[in-house]
């Protein structure tokens, strides 16, 4: 395993800091830890690869946060978690045809749509209306489970934010959401993980300190999620990824 130059080092702790401080409240920390991960000069399946090895170590400790804080639905989640493991694993085996070439600019014109979503998407959320699910809505919400996990095998940032807006469309309010949401984004990175190191995917030298910053991240937000609510993270969260974002433009040209 090659030895990281110190800056590489600070710059990947500090992006996997923040990318899984925000990603265990609302979601989306993939749009600042792949743009990082890109910023340091990895090919996009490899830096798609590194980055899973690096947040399933944030969202595993988000999920335990939020299972510790009685806000997961277990019923429900024991049926989603699968369909969200299996979208993924699916995933990843698709994105291993894409050749680099077409891949990046893709992933910036993801990444681009995703910030979009995040900047426009309406405050819902407020209160918890959740009062369980008919057999219809436990099948539409197997189908959002298994597509997402796909999306996130295959590409990944955003998709958090995205179960998020399921769970909320369902009746769970913000908190509910978001720990539920953390639920399935553990079940599809595990995946994502597992099948990218099978095909070499994966550069532990960039995914080992990102992922320790991204579990010192997670933590904090997951516990400041629980106790403060998320009003403080929208800001920081657009600022620093349009400025990711807009390196990865600049790049292509």
């Amino acid at each position: 395993m090659e030895f990281l130059d110190a800056g590489t080092l600070a710059f990947l702790v500090f992006f996997g800091f923040m990318a899984s401080f925000i990603d265990s409240v609302v979601g989306g920390g993939g749009l600042i830890s792949v743009p990082a991960l890109l910023w340091t000069g990895l090919p996009p399946v490899l830096a798609l690869g590194t980055n899973k090895c690096a947040a399933v170590m944030g969202s595993f400790t988000s999920f335990i946060t939020f299972v510790r804080s009685g806000k997961v639905d277990g019923y429900l989640m024991r049926r989603l978690f699968p369909l969200s493991f299996i979208g993924s694993a699916l995933g990843v085996f698709t994105v291993q045809l894409l050749p680099p070439e077409i891949l990046r600019p893709l992933v910036v014109v993801m990444l681009i749509a995703v910030l979009l979503y995040s900047i426009f998407k309406k405050d819902w959320g407020r209160e918890n209306k959740y009062a369980g699910l008919s057999t219809r809505m436990l099948l539409l919400a197997g189908v959002v489970a298994f597509s997402l996990g796909f999306y996130d095998g295959f590409f990944g940032p955003g998709a958090g934010s995205f179960m998020l807006f399921g769970l909320l469309m369902v009746g769970f309010d913000f908190l509910g959401a978001a720990a539920n949401a953390r639920t399935l984004n553990f079940a599809s990175n595990i995946s994502a993980v597992i099948f990218f190191g099978y095909f070499g995917q994966i550069d532990f030298a960039h995914a080992i300190p990102m992922g320790l910053a991204m579990i010192a991240g997670a933590y904090c937000g997951a516990s400041m999620a629980l106790k403060k609510g998320v009003g403080y993270v929208r800001p920081l969260f657009i600022a620093m990824t349009t400025v990711l974002i807009g390196k990865l433009v600049w790049s292509l040209f």
